[in-house]
């Protein structure tokens, strides 16, 4: 496993690390604590150190079960979690409305105050069991808030301790502009993937030119870019895919097509495709880190050795010449 320092912090994360949002247990199927934690012991054991959760994923509930799972263990991992959607009022910006564990709907909104975000984080570091959190992020921008409060707690909680850098997530290159003449940010927290690749366009560029790391998240694409997608696959009503537009027949059909031209390439390395999205992604320029999501230990262990080789320089042509050539309708 690779270990890479984000912008210029002093905060090293894994080149995979454990994506939690799944083990929330909502937008995603459900879920099973029991092998989620298990699934962390076993990234924590081949080298995954890093986890990134947010208090909406399940309404508090990823970021307790990793807590459950790190008692002992606090010093050998590094937790990036976010702030900035609140269920506890109804200032900011309405988001979304989802049931909590009691079938209790729950408005969420984009809320970034100063108290708030305070709160906000002492609440994570309960859930956690730690006095301190490695990256803290801001989930969304919060339009109703001037980011220069925003960015004030994050000067706070680094002062105080509570937190060691601060990040961003979904933001644009202009509103990390202005945070980071408050306070300096470690990294940026954007979708990508092989059929999802705007930022290339100004983010990672930016985020190059001025050291931030950038962590992205969903490089699967929800499970797409897996190599195990069938035409046949069903999704519950309760699985945020019953109803993507990247999930569609006929793009499902292109992406099993462009997987099985990629299988040949990965298994020249003993690698599943799903192995060689990963590692094609964490070997972008400027990608920091990916975002992995696992419900199990094996496939805990499967994702942490997809950092395991290197594509020649004729095997990385070719994915990316396959890659060009992968149109979606979206």
């Amino acid at each position: 496993m690779q270990y890479r320092q984000l912008g210029e912090s002093d905060v090293k994360v894994s080149a995979v690390t454990m994506g939690c949002w799944a083990i929330g247990g909502r937008w995603w199927g459900g879920t099973d604590d029991a092998k989620a934690v298990a699934a962390i012991h076993k990234a924590i054991d081949v080298g995954m150190t890093s986890f990134d959760s947010a208090p909406a994923y399940g309404f508090g509930h990823s970021e307790s079960v990793i807590g459950q799972a790190i008692k002992g263990r606090r010093d050998k991992v590094q937790l990036l979690t976010k702030y900035g959607l609140s269920w506890e009022t109804q200032k900011g910006e309405y988001f979304f409305t989802a049931p909590d564990d009691d079938g209790v709907d729950r408005q969420v909104y984009r809320y970034a105050g100063k108290e708030s975000v305070i709160r906000e984080c002492e609440q994570s570091l309960q859930r956690f069991g730690t006095d301190y959190i490695d990256v803290y992020q801001c989930h969304w921008r919060d339009v109703t808030t001037p980011l220069e409060e925003t960015m004030e707690a994050m000067d706070t909680l680094i002062k105080a301790g509570k937190i060691r850098a601060a990040g961003v997530s979904n933001f644009t290159v202009e509103e990390m502009e202005a945070c980071r003449k408050v306070v300096p940010l470690a990294s940026d927290q954007p979708p990508y993937s092989m059929v999802k690749r705007d930022i290339e366009a100004d983010i990672l560029p930016y985020c190059r030119e001025n050291n931030i790391g950038v962590v992205v998240y969903s490089p699967m694409q929800l499970g797409l870019l897996t190599g195990k997608l069938t035409m046949d696959r069903e999704f519950p009503p309760n699985d945020m895919r019953a109803d993507s537009a990247y999930f569609s027949p006929e793009n499902r059909r292109r992406v099993i097509a462009f997987c099985d031209k990629l299988r040949p390439i990965a298994e020249a390395h003993n690698a599943t495709v799903a192995q060689l999205v990963i590692n094609w992604t964490i070997h972008r320029p400027g990608i920091t880190a990916a975002l992995v999501g696992a419900r199990n230990p094996a496939q805990a262990e499967e994702n942490a050795a997809a950092a395991d080789f290197r594509l020649t320089e004729d095997q990385a042509t070719q994915v990316e010449g396959l890659v060009k050539e992968l149109k979606l309708e979206l």
